[in-house]
C-alpha cells in the first residue's frame, strides 16, 4: 500500500523539504513553500530495458522539415516553424491573447493537419464562438473540454493528432496525485508526461500557461527547463500591440520577437514594425530621438522620449518605461560627471514608444541624447538615427550588426547616423558615398556635439 507523507515544495524552483522554510535554500526566494501530500509507491518500478546506448556516428539524422504555422511572425519566433515532437510553452497575462493566438494557429495550419484542442477553462461551445469570430473553420480541429489528465491521455490515444494544444496546464490535474490543480507537483507531473508523450509518439504539444504577478510563468521553474521552447506574450491589455518573445528555444534563436496588433478579427501580424512604431512621431520636439535596435535577427527603429523637468523636492524622481531603471540612472550619472549637466535637481522620465522593452546596450547613446535634448530644450533632427553603447568613462563603444541597423534606417529614409568610432569599418561596407551621412564618435561629448 502506498504511504502518504507531507512535504513542502518551493513554488519557484521545485525544491522539496520535510518542513516549512521562510527562505528557499536553492533559489533564495522568500515565502514560496507550499504544503503538499505525496504518495510513495510501495515497490519501485522496474526498468524496461528497451533503450540501448548507441554510438553517435550510427544515429540517423531526422530529415523531417519544420511545419509552417501559416503565421509568419509565429514562425519567426519558433525559429522557422514547428519542430515535430517538440513541446512549446506559451505564457502571458490573463486576457493578453494566448488562446486567440493558438486558435488562429489552428486555423492557419494546413487543413489536412489533425489538431486536438483541449481546454480546461472553456466549454467547446465557448471556443466555437471565438473560432467563428476568428474565421476558424476546419473539420480536422477537434475540440474537447476536460481537466482530468488520465481522460486526456485516452482521448489523445484515440484521436491520434499531429498537434495537441492544452489550454491551460494550471487547470489540469492527475488522479494519481492528491494535490490541487495548478500546484507544483501537479504541473510538474503533467508537464513531464506530456514531454514523454511528445518524444515517444512524435506529437507536437503547445501548452498555455498563466503567469504570476511578477511576470514569470506560474508553477515551478523546472517547467521551463522541461519543455523545448518557451514563448512569452507581452503587452498591455489596453494597448493594441502584442509582442511574442522567445526566451528559450532549443531549435532557434532565443532573442526573436513577433509583433501583432489586436483587432476585432483577432491578432494581425505587423510586418513592418519600424514604420508602425514610428507612425505619428512628432517632429522638431526636444527629448525625442530614433534608435536602431536588433531583436534576434530583426532590426527595428524605435523612438525614445525623455522629459526633464525641475523638481521642488529634495529627491528628484526617475521613471523609466521600456528600459532598465538602473541603466537610466547610470547613464544620467555619466552625463553629470563627463558632460557637466547638473541633473541632480531635475525629474527624469524616459519612455520607449510602442510598449517595446529595450535590453541591449546599443541604445545607451539614444537614451543619453534624448535626456540631453530635453534638458537643453533643443530638438534633434528628425532624420537622425543614434546608435552606441556608453561606458562609465564616457566612451562610446562599438555594437554588433551595425550593417543591419543602417540598412533598415536607410529603407525608411533616414539620412544621418551617429555611430561609434569602432564601427567605422563595418559601416563603410553598406555606405554609398553621398547617399547618407555617417558621423563617428569616440565619446559622449563628441556625439552630443553632432546633435546640438
Amino acid at each position: 500500500m502506498a504511504k502518504t507523507r507531507t512535504i513542502f515544495v518551493c513554488s519557484e524552483c521545485g525544491y522539496e523539504t520535510g518542513k516549512w522554510l521562510g527562505k528557499c535554500p536553492a533559489c533564495n526566494m522568500w515565502n514560496t513553500f507550499v504544503e503538499e501530500k505525496q504518495q510513495s509507491r510501495s515497490k519501485p518500478i522496474p526498468a524496461s530495458g528497451s533503450q540501448k546506448a548507441v554510438p553517435i556516428t550510427d544515429i540517423i539524422k531526422d530529415t523531417e522539415d519544420r511545419q509552417k504555422t501559416g503565421i509568419s511572425e509565429l514562425d519567426r519566433v519558433l525559429g522557422g516553424g514547428i519542430v515535430p515532437a517538440s513541446v512549446v510553452l506559451v505564457g502571458g497575462d490573463p486576457g493578453i491573447g494566448k488562446s486567440t493566438l493558438l486558435l488562429q494557429m489552428c486555423g492557419a495550419l494546413p487543413r489536412s493537419h489533425k489538431i486536438l484542442y483541449i481546454s480546461g477553462e472553456e466549454s467547446v461551445r465557448q471556443i466555437k464562438l471565438r473560432a467563428e469570430r476568428l474565421s476558424v473553420n476546419n473539420p480536422n480541429i477537434l475540440m474537447v473540454s476536460e481537466t482530468n489528465f488520465q481522460v486526456i491521455e485516452d482521448i489523445i490515444e484515440q484521436v491520434g493528432p499531429q498537434t495537441v494544444i492544452l489550454d491551460s496546464i494550471q487547470t489540469v490535474y492527475s488522479e494519481e496525485l492528491t494535490s490541487a490543480p495548478g500546484s507544483v507537483s501537479q504541473v510538474r507531473e503533467i508537464a513531464g508526461r506530456l514531454v514523454v508523450m511528445a518524444k515517444g509518439s512524435g506529437i507536437t504539444v503547445f501548452i498555455a500557461g498563466h503567469v504570476t504577478k511578477e511576470g514569470a510563468i506560474a508553477g515551478p521553474r523546472v517547467l521551463e527547463h522541461m519543455v523545448d521552447t518557451v514563448l512569452y506574450f507581452e503587452g498591455e491589455r489596453h494597448q493594441n500591440y502584442r509582442i511574442l518573445r522567445s526566451v528559450k528555444n532549443r531549435f532557434g534563436s532565443t532573442n526573436e520577437i513577433g509583433i501583432f496588433e489586436m483587432r476585432q478579427e483577432g491578432l494581425i501580424e505587423v510586418e513592418n514594425p519600424s514604420m508602425t512604431l514610428l507612425d505619428g512621431r512628432a517632429e522638431n520636439q526636444s527629448g525625442s530621438v530614433v534608435v536602431a535596435s536588433v531583436e534576434g535577427t530583426r532590426p527595428m527603429l524605435l523612438e525614445i522620449q525623455a522629459l526633464i523637468a525641475p523638481t521642488i523636492f529634495g529627491m528628484p524622481r526617475r521613471m523609466a518605461t521600456g528600459i532598465d531603471y538602473n541603466r537610466l540612472t547610470m547613464l544620467m550619472a555619466v552625463l553629470e560627471k563627463k558632460v557637466g549637466m547638473q541633473l541632480y535637481n531635475y525629474d527624469a522620465y524616459v519612455n520607449v514608444v510602442g510598449g517595446i522593452r529595450l535590453d541591449e546596450p546599443a541604445c545607451d547613446l539614444g537614451v543619453i541624447s534624448s535626456v540631453a535634448g530635453s534638458f537643453k530644450n533643443k530638438p534633434i533632427d528628425s532624420g537622425t538615427v543614434v546608435v552606441g553603447e556608453v561606458g562609465l568613462t564616457g566612451e562610446v563603444r562599438a555594437v554588433s550588426h551595425i550593417d543591419k541597423r543602417i540598412i533598415e534606417a536607410k529603407r525608411l529614409g533616414f539620412k544621418k547616423f551617429i555611430l561609434p568610432a569602432g564601427n567605422k569599418k563595418q559601416s563603410d561596407r553598406v555606405n554609398t558615398p553621398g547617399e547618407i551621412e555617417l558621423l563617428f564618435a569616440e565619446t559622449v561629448e563628441e556625439a552630443l556635439s553632432y546633435l546640438f
